[in-house]
């Protein structure tokens, strides 16, 4: 893969599906905050460069695996708002014909294995994804994304050994926002960062700034590079920092007040703007042009999805496979 980290379409569109992760989540948050929109949801503000900075450094034939908090990698991965807005509101048109909803989007068509919403659950899930792409010869690589709390999960320990030993084409992804659901990492993890427990499976383990995509694609398009020739998997821990409660009814007050300021100062569309402006990638006017453009596409899906056909009772029965 060639450099493109300073190249201005391909900056321009990291900007593009960051602000597109963040316009849509804002949106999202207040249909339901309106009870217009049913079921719950687990946003990721604030986590936009890891989702968008991982996927960039994939082809189209990678795939990711995803976790209860999906929106953005789907939408890192190229995953439609038309479709998620419509799964998101239990309609037909979904990405999962409505049977999915938040906590598990996702659309094999575009290498995005249905979210699972069980913390942890999705990495052995990918660990046999790539399994299966080493056995059928193939050069493509899995993309697992978890959180920080899944890193203490049995199933974690279990995947990346077994991931670990056959060398296996996946990239072991740590969003750590600093809190397992409401719980703060430093009273659960007796290692200064997640990436050292790497060792103890003798594969590389890197901690990076999550908030700085284009360090987010580097380390990830290394990892990937390195899966992809068989080299066999790298964890890597993207520190970063949830802007949102855990879910929609969570008012994170046990988010310091302090620690909230310092992660809006820190916020990774904030910097990334001031980026391209400030090395004059960009100018105000063409991110306004984006904003803009991306604001028209959300309202659009939104009208879709409330417009599009509810699913019959009879449908339940589709898509149900037997033992």
């Amino acid at each position: 893969m060639t450099d493109m980290a300073h190249e201005r379409t391909f900056q321009l569109d990291l900007y593009r599906r960051m602000m597109l992760i963040r316009k849509f989540e804002e949106r999202v948050k207040f249909l339901f905050l309106e009870g217009v929109m049913p079921g719950t949801i687990h946003q990721c503000q604030g986590q936009e460069a890891c989702a968008v900075g991982v996927c960039a450094a994939l082809t189209d034939d990678d795939v990711i695996t995803s976790t209860h908090r999906p929106h953005g990698h789907c939408i890192a991965k190229g995953l439609g708002i038309n479709e998620m807005m419509a799964e998101l509101f239990g309609r037909t048109t979904g990405c999962c014909k409505g049977k999915g909803g938040s906590m598990h989007m996702g659309d094999l068509a575009k290498g995005i294995v249905p979210a699972v919403a069980i913390v942890g659950g999705g990495v052995p899930i990918a660990t046999g994804v790539a399994l299966a792409f080493k056995m059928r010869g193939e050069k493509r690589v899995v993309a697992c994304f978890m959180g920080d709390g899944a890193t203490n999960e049995g199933a974690f320990h279990e995947a990346v050994n077994m991931g670990a030993i056959w060398h296996l084409p996946v990239v072991y992804v740590v969003e750590n926002n600093l809190y397992g659901a409401s719980t703060p990492v430093r009273m659960v993890f007796n290692t200064d960062t997640i990436a050292e427990r790497a060792a103890a499976y003798g594969i590389p383990g890197a901690t990076i700034d999550g908030n700085d995509v284009l360090g987010v694609y580097e380390a990830a398009r290394e990892a990937v590079e390195r899966a992809r020739s068989g080299g066999g998997p790298t964890l890597l821990e993207l520190v970063t920092y949830r802007l949102t409660g855990h879910s929609r009814r969570d008012p994170a007050l046990y988010q310091p007040e302090e620690e909230k300021a310092r992660a809006r100062e820190n916020d990774p569309i904030s910097r990334f703007r001031s980026r391209l402006l400030a090395e004059r990638v960009a100018s105000e006017a063409d991110l306004a042009g984006i904003d803009r453009e991306l604001d028209d596409q959300i309202e659009a899906a939104v009208v879709a999805a409330m417009a599009a056909p509810e699913p019959r009772p009879e449908d339940a029965l589709d898509d149900v496979f037997a033992a």
